[in-house]
């Protein structure tokens, strides 16, 4: 398994402890609430962005991504509403996790709460390539729907 160093830093109103796998061979860390009070409720088809009390500096050529933890959308509806969430190398402010409660009851968020994981990824841009015609597949332009449900 590969491990890339990422500088962190600590923010006044963090808490607890570092985010950290919660197995040998995760590949996602489970990030928690850093708030105020002791807790905030959302609402059903509400959103809130939650803080973490971290700062990173990603390496060149990765990004963070923020996505849900699967248990808790199960159960309770609360996931990531912009699943996958992306930091990108360059962003140097706290890292907010944007939740949305799409359950049929209010959910508790409380201080210290996992609310999150989040993967390093590595990251590929595009160099566009214009031409006159593309390569045909049996597909096609066939759209949402056109290889079954």
């Amino acid at each position: 398994m590969q491990t890339v160093s990422v500088q962190v830093k600590i923010l006044k109103h963090f808490k607890g402890e570092l985010p950290k796998y919660q197995s040998h061979l995760a590949s996602g860390m489970d990030v928690c609430a850093q708030l105020e009070g002791d807790q905030i409720v959302v609402n059903p088809n509400h959103r809130v962005t939650v803080p973490t009390g971290l700062s990173v500096q990603i390496p060149s050529g990765y990004e963070i991504q923020v996505r849900p933890r699967s248990g808790w959308a199960l159960k309770e509806g609360m996931t990531v509403l912009n699943t996958p969430g992306t930091i990108d190398a360059d962003y140097r402010g706290e890292i907010k996790i944007i939740l949305i409660n799409l359950g049929q009851g209010s959910v508790t968020i409380k201080d210290q709460e996992r609310i999150a994981q989040i993967v390093l990824a590595p990251v590929t841009q595009i160099k566009w390539e214009n031409v006159d015609e593309l390569g045909q597949t049996e597909r096609g332009a066939g759209g949402f729907g056109s290889t079954g449900r």
